[in-house]
């Protein structure tokens, strides 16, 4: 398991999923979840990260990363 050190963040990539919804990746902690709108996609979030990390490990700070691509013709 990976542990932090107390006071950091843990960021996570968001991007639209292809079927609708949004997913969530963890960067640096092996922390994948998903959902259909935003709200309930912060709460697995805040959910994942409290059962991924042990009790006084847990970073302080969540940070989500939004990530879009958007194609354009030219």
């Amino acid at each position: 398991m990976w542990v932090m050190k107390e006071n950091t963040e843990i960021l996570f990539v968001i991007e639209e999923a292809p079927e609708g919804g949004y997913i969530a990746r963890g960067v640096g902690a092996d922390i994948f979840t998903e959902a259909d709108t935003l709200d309930e996609l912060r709460a697995n979030v805040r959910e994942a990260v409290e059962c991924h990390f042990d009790e006084g490990n847990q970073p302080r700070l969540v940070r989500l990363h939004f990530v879009r691509d958007e194609v354009l013709n030219v």
